[in-house]
């Protein structure tokens, strides 16, 4: 499974990056290779001061070895190997009328010394965070992710929808980091999925992150800004940035297990605000987004 896994997600690296490409227009991802001294290694490809793109990332890594003490008393388990492989994207657009996007698919598996697998799920989703809300955009990217979900299980749409929810809620704020998408973890083999059916489940929404999120780039990547839009999209992409450091997992996850530093931040904003106590003005564009962060909506 993981190098079926791997292989796959090296095909979906070179799918999105391609496309971003002909979106932007100007600016080329810069591909580095790396290695990790512990076992493994990835390849990162970083988009920068694009016509469209201001930042992102889309990378892929396989990474194994012994699973670190933190990681051991984590998962309540011995000194056991672990491989872990995924794809992680972040766009940030330079257009406050474009959302920034994440995205995120990844396997796991944890063996004893000799080779015997002892644990293995699969993980990730993806998720929109606008600094506009556009209603149409919302319920096209949701409505994508459904799309994607129904085949596998009625269910999933809606039970992963409200796990994303939960998820990406910065709870020091109160409020959203976004307005969701999918997000789930620990996929394991049940009664009713196998672990083949999950790999076929993830891949049917890897495979539908350019439908979910491409055409509302296209339709808003023109859009007239001012300068006042662009300070309120610096402002939220710095409760952009909390969430990633106090609250996102695999940012603690890739800490913890001597990542790769520029890889684990790449999802980090080039240009960003902390404005003391700000508060949009009532009735505004920027206290609409606002008000729907405030709980989750249904789109679907």
């Amino acid at each position: 499974m993981k190098e079926q896994f791997y292989r796959y997600i090296e095909q979906l690296q070179d799918s999105i990056t391609s496309k971003l490409e002909e979106i932007d227009g100007g600016a080329k991802f810069k591909e580095d290779i790396w290695k990790r001294n512990e076992g493994g290694g990835g390849r990162t490809r970083v988009i920068e001061n694009g016509n469209v793109f201001e930042k992102g990332g889309v990378n892929i890594s396989a990474v194994h070895g012994p699973l670190a003490p933190a990681m051991q008393s984590y998962f309540k388990v011995g000194d056991v190997d672990f491989f872990a492989c995924g794809l992680s994207l972040v766009l940030h657009p330079k257009n406050p009328m474009v959302p920034t996007v994440h995205a995120n698919w990844r396997y796991f598996e944890m063996y004893e010394k000799d080779g015997t697998v002892i644990d293995q799920w699969f993980g990730g989703g993806q998720d929109l965070t606008p600094y506009y809300l556009f209603e149409e955009d919302a319920k096209h990217f949701h409505y994508t992710c459904k799309k994607a979900c129904n085949p596998h299980g009625f269910s999933f749409y809606s039970d992963f929808k409200k796990k994303c929810d939960e998820y990406f809620w910065n709870a020091h704020r109160n409020e959203a980091r976004g307005i969701g998408g999918l997000f789930f973890d620990y996929l394991k083999e049940n009664d009713r999925m196998k672990i083949a059916d999950w790999y076929d489940f993830v891949t049917d929404v890897g495979d539908s992150f350019l439908q979910a999120y491409i055409p509302i780039v296209e339709k808003r990547k023109n859009v007239p800004y001012s300068e006042e839009n662009r300070k309120w999209q610096e402002i939220r992409r710095g409760r952009y940035v909390e969430f990633n450091l106090v609250h996102d997992k695999g940012t603690l996850f890739g800490l913890k297990t001597n990542g790769r530093i520029e890889s684990i931040l790449m999802s980090l904003p080039p240009h960003v605000q902390w404005v003391y106590d700000h508060h949009p003005e009532p009735g505004s564009e920027e206290e609409k987004l606002i008000q729907v962060l405030e709980r989750p909506v249904n789109w679907v």
